[in-house]
């Protein structure tokens, strides 16, 4: 390969390029982003950053000093528009060519916006570090008024929103269309122990509270729900999920379903791979396919998608991670590894969910598949190598120390 083009330059992206350097790739490699900032650590957008801990220069994940010494032949503040697979090239901004060899497709996902949302001031989505500075620019005018944030959506995202807001200092209601809380990802009872964080810290989460409208003339100043119900708002920040950024590539031939559809070893077609939260593939330890949103993915898909390009589709081996992810709210640091099922099975094994500090595992066909931990890190962590092993609920009980 002479050309590599790597498009998305996030966390997965960055991970992709800078591997294929380290394992000894030294031909073109051009990386095209559509923000114009260079890559950055996500994260912290919805916690230290929105606080106002760190600033914007603190979640780079690519020094300044560091860029040139990359090799990499960087186009930001560029979007890829199309895919001609037959002529190995990426089409930017509807206008420009690029050859490539071998591809990486990273192109990450969106935030879902509410239907029929009218354009005021002050409600928001939160994906890019704009979102972010602006969220926090508004978060400081609530706070000095002792105004009121209205977060939609209690998933993780619009969770830790609301609990670093709440932090700062103002009043905070979530609505949450389901009747508990990111019920699919964890199942009722888990649900229901993350939504009880939100009670402790005085927060106002109302379930089975969809959302019909926003009214004020210039800003927002309430939300409507479906029940006739207006919520006061001075900020919206809306989080409902995210959709694989997969528009690019509608005429392209590659196999589109929730995302870009891979083999187990993530290539989509002959020299094109793919990875991130735009990464949908077969996970044989799982014997699933599965599309992660997760941090530890996107580090960990971006690696394994390089080597898998440099390997070629025949030699590449599988990616089969345990799922990792984490959130922080409030003084609770939450984790979360494995892949569940609805309708698994769960239970408490250390701690209790009343003091807030318990491990919850997960099983499914006789096997541990997940772990859930509030406060936790030591025991969360071992988990992730016993799911690995494929152990069974009593001989995971019996090697956690």
């Amino acid at each position: 390969m002479r050309t590599v083009v790597v498009v998305g330059a996030s966390l997965a992206g960055l991970r992709a390029a800078e591997t294929l350097r380290q394992d000894g790739y030294d031909g073109r490699l051009v990386l095209i982003g559509a923000e114009d900032h260079l890559p950055y650590d996500r994260p912290p957008l919805s916690k230290q950053l929105l606080a106002g801990k760190v600033d914007a220069e603190q979640v780079s994940l690519c020094a300044a000093d560091r860029v040139e010494d990359l090799g990499f032949d960087w186009h930001l503040g560029r979007r890829a528009t199309a895919l001609d697979l037959d002529a190995r090239q990426v089409v930017v901004d509807d206008v420009d060519r690029i050859d490539f060899d071998g591809l990486v497709i990273a192109t990450g996902a969106s935030p879902r916006q509410l239907p029929g949302v009218p354009p005021l001031d002050g409600i928001h989505l939160l994906r890019t570090l704009d979102d972010c500075l602006a969220i926090r620019a508004g978060l400081e005018k609530v706070v000095s008024s002792s105004g009121h944030v209205v977060v939609v959506g209690a998933g993780f995202i619009g969770s830790e929103v609301a609990a670093t807001c709440r932090t700062a200092g103002a009043q905070v209601t979530v609505l949450e269309a389901l009747a508990t809380p990111l019920i699919k990802a964890l199942g009722e009872e888990m649900g229901a122990a993350c939504a009880a964080l939100h009670y402790d810290n005085g927060v106002d989460l109302r379930t089975g509270a969809g959302v019909s409208g926003f009214h004020g003339p210039h800003r927002v100043e309430g939300v409507v729900l479906r029940d006739g119900t207006t919520m006061e708002a001075d900020l919206v920040v809306v989080g409902v999920g995210v959709a694989p950024n997969t528009e690019w590539l509608e005429s392209s031939g590659l196999r589109l379903d929730n995302g870009v559809v891979c083999d187990s070893t993530g290539h989509a077609a002959p020299g094109v791979v793919a990875a991130g939260d735009v990464a949908r593939w077969h996970n044989p330890l799982f014997e699933t396919d599965m599309r992660l949103e997760h941090w530890t993915n996107a580090a960990e898909g971006g690696i394994a998608a390089a080597r898998a390009l440099l390997a070629g589709p025949e030699k590449a081996e599988p990616y089969a991670p345990v799922p990792y992810f984490w959130s922080d709210q409030y003084k609770t640091k939450i984790q979360f590894v494995g892949h569940v099922h609805h309708g698994d099975d769960v239970r408490v094994v250390d701690g209790s969910v009343q003091d807030r500090k318990f491990l919850a595992l997960y099983e499914h066909a006789g096997r541990v598949v997940g772990a859930l931990g509030f406060s936790r890190p030591k025991l969360v962590l071992q988990c992730r190598r016993l799911i690995a092993d494929r152990v069974s609920l009593d001989e995971a009980l019996g090697q956690l120390t």
